[in-house]
């Protein structure tokens, strides 16, 4: 996991930890889609994703069906899955 001036999820608020999560299980959301799946209020959520941003686990993306909205989701290893397919199989 990635770390920002020593701060790690586990530095994180509650709040935080449950985005991740939410993120974690249902893949990318926007907004929207996390206050509904997390049961949080708007705010607590922008203030999560922004603190989740800072760490590095998260990435902010366009959402093409309504460009009005980002779409939020974990940020995946550096490796591509690709790589790790066949370092296994060798």
């Amino acid at each position: 996991m990635a770390e920002s001036d020593g701060e790690t999820i586990a530095d994180l608020p509650p709040s935080a930890k449950l985005v991740y999560k939410v993120l974690e299980y249902d893949g990318p959301l926007t907004q929207k889609g996390i206050v509904e799946e997390s049961m949080l209020s708007a705010r607590t959520v922008r203030y999560a994703l922004e603190r989740l941003e800072e760490v590095g686990v998260v990435d902010e993306d366009v959402y093409f069906a309504d460009a009005r909205q980002n779409l939020y989701e974990l940020v995946v290893d550096d490796q591509p899955a690709d790589q790790t397919d066949t370092a296994v199989s060798d």
